[in-house]
């Protein structure tokens, strides 16, 4: 019996001295051994005390009844004593509340004498802070906190938990994304932990720790487990204390920004297998480390990485080649490396022939770099390789038919770089667990280099799950070789030049598909309704020619695009009941008729909705509350603007244009604070600008109301947008002065980059209207042409430096233009034609070096146009076309001076010419008294002395003026409408 005690010991300490924690698998309660006398009653007492703290909404301690407290669920008892040594309330319910324990922890644990195992992991302790108490429970071994929600500093007193082998602490949450300053924590008191093997603090605040860290956690001699990533250490030391943590063998830092290259004692740890630094700032070359040392000290480090099994430096800023880590690794007896990450960094250079020696090579990850060139043949060794990801690099070439040894491959991503060539099935026929194929480009070029040809009769030795195919050229035909993928959740074919209709084998796959992509080809056909979707599903079939009536899928689709094609026919009027789970729907650009279904309204989760460029008419229905994106332009909706819309209070984009809306704008739309883009031109809405628009949608960045019947004043409220960088109100009936505030518009004049956001709208720039989408944000744009605004050009506008098109032709402006014009040296369009300007051309307005399109004409500008830099681009006789007192290059009309005669030389003749000014001018002066004495007396003379002449004379005046008055109304009446038909064809 001694004997075996002592066995039993032995092993039991070369079991702990090994470094394994061991997990007990728990049933609803047990004991350990023989013990049949029941628990402890003072520990039952106590455990029952516990309870009472908790919350339980899912009731998992029901099982808590009964004398015998070792049959409870959790709780471990020893098989002699009946003592509890161990409670494991750990939640299984990871993906809600539902089923985790929460409220207070009970200080009667501290009667469970005898607990060496406690795991409250993954609770919901709502904040509450870690009870100082617990370092009480002086022969705890393994203490399980993590994720269950507890707040606040660690309490020191766990330092006194000396027979500690394993503390996990962690919470799953970024603590620098959720900052807490009475969160921070110091390490001083793991130093009493002297049996530790395990600590994990990920997610805890130790900032306050940075500077000390590594020096605290050298003083636990057993550690072989550090996980410390998410903390704030922003300082990586370059120095270990010698002899110390040289029993490590897993370190986790990531996530902490460290600034710095990479300490040559991570190098020195002969035991560590698993080595994670990802999602830092570190810097310079891997390895750095062995610069400037010993050829012997570098022979030592790096046979230190021969150990390693796991390297993770992903996320960082370290540049350089990587054939020199290659080589080490490759250049090891027996490397034991598995997973190589060193993805999201700035590596360059060709792939190492050298990465083919790395034989027990998992994993390996190179994307988001700068790799060039192609994939070396010899990747075809590695023979356990199970993903490879090469994804966003600069490189070329033709992938490889040595890939088709990877026997063992489960994913491969080689996206976004330039591959050329053909792939065929001898790139494929060897991978037979192969799940997830991936080779996209997301740029839409028609320069497919890379061309997937496969013959029709191949049938693939694996089941996909993902098959992702962009831009590379799959067609003509819809690719026959998937026939047998029953397995398939993602399929992409977007943008791979396939023009056929899509087989029947297809629909009848019996898939249940996450992501359908085929958009971007030339496919057609009509789609039945018989396609499965999972839930949250993606469908995209946009840019095809597919005809015939929408189809509606199950229930389970969220994101459905069928935009650019041919579908005709109405919106099912029961789209809201048969997909009530669609978050986004684009029908665009198709044929569509009818009204739009009243039943939108019931698409709860809707959040965007794009029905423009079809045929709908009607009126606008209400839409679900969570909607932020609304186009409906370009249709022949009628009726007013539904007041509901003002309930749309997460509403960002409103796009109305080109329909036939009428009626004034609803105050309910001042409830729509949020937006951002509101485009109602091309409609028939009268009345005037509200002043609300400008006091209740600080976020505008465009306003676009024009080729309406608006009429009134521009309200000074406008000016308040400190955001707006797109003004058109053009084409309307509005009167009165330019806000002389126009200058406040703060976006067009602060020399800050804009803020860059998706969006497409029609703007009117350098004579015609283009459609902008992904460089929208970058265009700033006034125009209030076809008006009848008066007064003169507000001198604000100069202050406008971003500024690059102003429009504010045909209205009734006077005065002049503003002298220091040439202050917007972004302009590229200015037309200021059909107004009644006056004064010269300002000299600045040749210093504008962007000016590509100028309009002045139709004006009574004077004197010589200025001439040089841009202006000398812009030699078009009609920019300046009818202003008579106009004179030099281009116009015909010469200034005095051009005419070739030479001007007075200056010196000593000035005086005599000055004299003989003087002379001629008071001869001019005598000339023009004699000449209104004769004529005035020569005419009014005549008619006050005879009657007769009198009479006929006044009797001439009269009839002149009444001719004049018809004239001038005839006239008007025709202008008038010349502008109706041309403002309704241009609706039209």
């Amino acid at each position: 019996m001694a004997n075996t005690s002592a066995s039993v010991q032995l092993l039991f300490l070369v079991i702990m001295s090994s470094g394994f924690v061991f997990h007990v698998t728990l049933q609803p309660g047990s004991c350990q051994g023989d013990h049949h006398g029941g628990c402890i009653e003072t520990e039952k007492v106590a455990l029952l005390k516990f309870k009472q703290g908790l919350t339980d909404p899912s009731h998992r301690l029901s099982s808590w009844v009964g004398e015998d407290c070792c049959k409870w669920r959790g709780v471990v008892c020893n098989n002699r004593s009946g003592h509890v040594i161990k409670l494991n309330l750990r939640s299984l319910d990871d993906d809600g509340t539902s089923g985790k324990l929460g409220g207070e922890i009970s200080l009667s644990l501290l009667d469970l004498k005898y607990l060496n195992h406690l795991d409250l992991s993954m609770n919901n302790f709502e904040g509450t802070r870690i009870p100082k108490f617990i370092g009480s429970l002086e022969r705890l071994r393994y203490l399980n906190l993590s994720g269950a929600s507890f707040s606040g500093p660690i309490p020191p007193q766990l330092g006194n938990l000396s027979r500690l082998i394993y503390l996990d602490l962690r919470e799953y949450f970024d603590f620098n994304t959720y900052p807490d300053e009475s969160s921070q924590n110091d390490l001083q008191w793991i130093s009493g932990l002297s049996s530790l093997r395990h600590l994990n603090l990920e997610g805890i605040n130790l900032s306050r720790a940075s500077a000390y860290w590594l020096q605290a956690v050298s003083k636990l001699p057993s550690l072989s487990e550090l996980h410390l990533s998410s903390c704030g250490l922003s300082v990586l030391p370059r120095s270990l204390p010698s002899s110390s943590l040289s029993s490590l063998s897993i370190l986790v830092l990531s996530n902490n920004g460290f600034n710095s290259t990479i300490p040559h004692w991570l190098f020195r740890m002969r035991n560590l297998v698993y080595l994670d630094l990802s999602s830092n700032n570190l810097r310079g070359s891997i390895l750095e480390a062995f610069a400037n040392r010993t050829s012997l000290e570098r022979i030592r480090q790096m046979g230190s990485l021969c150990n390693l099994k796991t390297l993770i430096l992903s996320e960082n800023n370290f540049n350089g080649e990587i054939t020199e880590l290659s080589d080490v690794f490759s250049g090891c007896n027996n490397s034991s490396l598995e997973k190589l990450d060193l993805g999201f960094n700035d590596l360059g250079g060709f792939l190492p022939n050298s990465l083919g020696n790395m034989y027990n090579l998992l994993s390996l990850l190179l994307r988001e770099n700068l790799f060039l060139g192609s994939i070396p043949d010899s990747i075809g060794n590695l023979s356990n390789l199970k993903e490879l990801y090469l994804s966003n690099n600069q490189m070329n070439g033709t992938i490889p038919e040595t890939l088709g040894q990877l026997t063992e491959l489960v994913a491969i991503d080689v996206s976004e770089n330039s591959w050329e060539g053909v792939l065929t099935e001898a790139h494929l026929s060897n991978l037979t667990n192969l799940k997830d194929l991936s080779i996209t480009k997301y740029s839409l070029s028609p320069d497919l280099k890379l061309v997937i040809n496969i013959s029709s009769d191949w049938i693939p030795p694996f089941k996909l799950q993902y098959i992702k195919l962009r831009s590379c050229q799959v067609g003509p035909k819809f690719p026959v070789w998937l026939r047998n993928q029953n397995e398939l959740n993602t399929l992409i074919l977007r943008n791979a030049r396939i023009s056929d209709t899509i087989p029947e084998w297809f629909w009848k796959l019996d898939l249940q598909l996450v992501e359908l992509d085929l958009g971007y080809n030339q496919l057609s056909g009509r789609i039945p309704n018989s396609l499965k979707f999972a839930p949250q599903s993606t469908v995209y079939l946009n840019w095809n020619h597919f005809n015939g009536s929408l189809p509606l899928w199950s229930y389970n689709v969220s994101s459905l695009f069928l935009s650019n094609n041919s579908f005709s026919g109405p919106i099912p009027r029961d789209i809201g009941e048969r997909m009530p789970m669609l978050t986004e729907l684009d029908l665009s650009h198709n044929s569509l008729n009818g009204t739009i279904p009243s039943s939108m309204g019931k698409l709860n989760g809707l959040m965007t909705l794009d029905i423009s460029n079809n045929r709908l008419c009607g009126e606008i229905p209400a839409f679900p509350n969570l909607v932020y994106y609304v186009d409906l332009s370009n249709n022949n909706l009628s009726g007013k603007l539904p007041s509901s819309l003002g309930s749309l209070t997460f509403l960002i984009f409103l796009m109305l244009s080109n329909n036939r809306l009428s009626g004034e704008l609803p105050s309910a739309l001042r409830n729509c604070t949020n937006i951002n883009t509101l485009d109602l031109g091309g409609n028939r809405f009268s009345g005037n600008i509200p002043e609300w628009i400008g006091q209740t949608m600080p976020r505008l960045l465009i306003l676009r109301l024009r080729s309406n019947l608006l009429n009134g004043s521009i309200p000074l409220q406008l000016c308040t947008l400190s955001s707006l960088h797109i003004l058109d109100l053009a084409q309307n009936n509005l009167s009165g002065y330019i806000p002389f505030c126009v200058g406040n518009l703060s976006a067009m004049a602060s020399e800050i980059d804009s803020e860059r956001y998706e969006g497409q709208l029609m703007v009117l720039t350098k004579g015609r209207e283009d459609q902008y989408k992904s460089i929208l944000y970058l265009v700033n744009s006034i125009d209030l042409s076809n008006n009848s605004l008066s007064g003169d050009v507000p001198g604000g506008l100069t202050n406008l430096s971003r500024l690059g098109t102003l429009n504010l032709s045909m209205n009734h402006l006077t005065g002049k233009i503003p002298d220091n014009i040439g202050s917007l040296q972004r302009l590229e369009t200015l037309d200021l034609s059909r107004n009644q300007l006056s004064g010269p051309i300002p000299p600045g307005i040749a210093s504008l070096t962007l000016l590509n399109h100028l309009n002045l004409s139709y004006n009574n500008l004077s004197g010589r146009i200025p001439t040089g830099n841009q202006l000398q681009t812009l030699d078009d006789p009609s920019i300046y076309r009818d202003n008579p007192a106009l004179c030099g290059r281009p116009i015909t009309a010469k200034c005095p001076g051009d005419d070739g005669t030479p001007n007075p030389p200056s010196g000593e003749g000035d005086d005599d010419d000055e004299d003989g000014a003087e002379v001629e001018k008071k001869w001019f002066y005598m000339s023009m008294g004699t000449g209104f004495v004769v004529g005035f007396w020569g005419v009014c003379g005549t008619l006050v002395v005879k009657k007769s002449w009198r009479h006929a004379y006044f009797k001439l005046v009269y009839d002149i003026k009444e001719w004049l008055l018809l004239v001038i109304q005839l006239n008007v009446a025709r202008l008038q409408k010349k502008l109706d038909l041309g403002r309704s064809q241009h609706r039209t």
